[in-house]
């Protein structure tokens, strides 16, 4: 079959498949070539010439046999499911800026605009009375405050969050480390369903693939990678919660923790992240004075009227300058050699849209 009659779609989906080839070669290829169909009838010395291993051309030239990419389309629409590709204008914003953002992404439900405003909410599966009534309270703050909040659909905690944030009425992403049509645990597989109609489940992994042990690591840079900043909510010294709050702070995110009992096993671990410098949490106007989000309705408005942050190269500029350091206008100005006026007009814009912050003096950062 020629590249032509290729879905472009369909071999990101099946290139998602084969054992080996992982985001950032994929990236690679869809660089190098600049398609994904053309990828996939490449032979082995163009594709290594794509800065490929022994071991993914392998993988790929043997594998290729056994894998249709139209088969593929027409699984996902079998099943109710969308695929969102790196290449794509939907793929979440914040979530490309990861590295090794995934290739894929399995969508059931919706992913809006608003969701760049996002929480994410986790802790242990072992959740006590007070770690439920914790998230319940705090979730229910931040969907106040049109927050959406991001979390796992494990057991415990993320359920508790998941299920808070569609009492209140607001929008909920449930990131799984298992294919969007196999529902880990299976108990919230009716959980799932309600989060697709006030919401989305998402999963990096193609249709099929079981809940292995060591899909849930990756996933959980998937959860903050989507997130303004993890919130731990109860979590024991080994909870996989810390592996997220590990990954937040890679990504550049903030960490917040909510306090507990210093005698409980299960805030053993928050309590430490506190120790550490994480932001102690006591109230849902304590995470959303940190990550910016006092105004998030506002904000949400603006976004609508104005475009994204980046959405022209004066903004994309002062953003690439601008960082969590104070800086005076004349210092961005110099480094962007743009005039002050046009610079300061920029900046009030970026400030209605909550992007940027000014602390005083005509001294600003980024907000986030």
């Amino acid at each position: 079959m020629g590249e032509g009659s290729l879905p472009e779609l369909g071999c990101w989906v099946a290139f998602n498949r084969i054992p080996g080839v992982g985001p950032v070669k994929m990236q690679r290829l869809h660089e190098h070539f600049g398609a994904l169909a053309r990828a996939w009838t490449a032979g082995r010395a163009d594709l290594a010439a794509a800065g490929l291993d022994a071991r993914a051309l392998d993988a790929i030239l043997s594998a290729r046999p056994r894998l249709s990419p139209q088969r593929e389309v027409d699984l996902l629409d079998r099943r109710g499911v969308r695929a969102i590709t790196l290449a794509d204008e939907a793929y979440p914003a914040r979530l490309r800026e990861i590295y090794a953002a995934p290739a894929v992404l399995y969508l059931r439900g919706e992913l809006l605009p608003a969701d760049e405003l996002a929480v994410a909410v986790v802790g242990t599966r072992r959740a006590t009375m007070y770690g439920r009534e914790a998230a319940e309270t705090l979730v229910g703050g931040l969907v106040a405050g049109r927050v959406t909040v991001v979390s796992g659909l494990a057991r415990g905690i993320d359920t508790a969050a998941h299920r808070a944030a569609l009492a209140a009425g607001g929008r909920t992403i449930a990131v799984l480390g298992s294919g969007v049509d196999v529902i880990y645990p299976a108990e919230n597989k009716r959980l799932a369903e309600d989060i697709c109609r006030q919401g989305a489940v998402i999963s990096e992994y193609p249709l099929g693939t079981k809940p292995d042990a060591a899909n849930f690591p990756p996933r959980n840079r998937v959860i903050s990678g989507l997130s303004l900043g993890v919130l731990v909510v109860e979590a024991g010294q080994t909870s996989g919660a810390l592996i997220t709050a590990d990954f937040a702070l890679e990504q550049n995110r903030e960490v917040l923790a909510v306090p507990g009992p210093i005698f409980a096993r299960s805030s053993q671990g928050t309590n430490r992240l506190i120790q550490q410098g994480a932001k102690l949490v006591l109230s849902a106007q304590d995470i959303l004075d940190e990550l910016n989000l006092g105004s998030a309705p506002q904000q949400l408005e603006m976004r609508e009227l104005l475009g994204e942050g980046g959405a022209n190269p004066t903004e994309a500029a002062l953003l690439a300058v601008l960082t969590r350091e104070p800086q005076h206008i004349d210092e961005v100005c110099r480094q962007c050699a743009l005039p002050v006026a046009e610079v300061s007009s920029t900046l009030a814009m970026l400030e209605l849209k909550g992007a940027v912050r000014q602390l005083g003096g005509m001294h600003y950062v980024r907000a986030r």
